[in-house]
């Protein structure tokens, strides 16, 4: 799958020091999918972050084209609870 990147993402991506792969490997190895607003899609996965020693979520707000994926933004956060759907790592595809 092709990945693709909005300015805006591209800003926050750099904004927010989060590496191209963490995003390219999320979207090509999904832990979790969600609908959003607009016809969206959030694509978010649960990881280990070394800087903070604690566990965080990144988050990536995209659409589904063809044989593409349209990075629309991107986060990092400690709010797992808040966004994470089910329980055990469940996915919602």
């Amino acid at each position: 799958m092709n990945i693709l990147f909005s300015e805006h993402a591209i800003f926050e991506i750099n904004r927010r020091n989060i590496e191209k792969e963490e995003i390219e490997n999320l979207v090509k190895n999904l832990q979790q999918k969600l609908a959003a607003k607009k016809n969206r899609i959030i694509i978010q996965g649960k990881y280990v972050d070394n800087s903070q020693n604690k566990e965080m979520l990144l988050r990536v707000i995209g659409e589904e084209l063809e044989s593409s994926f349209y990075v629309i933004t991107t986060y990092k956060t400690s709010k797992i609870d808040k966004y994470w759907e089910g329980k055990n790592n469940e996915s919602n595809l």
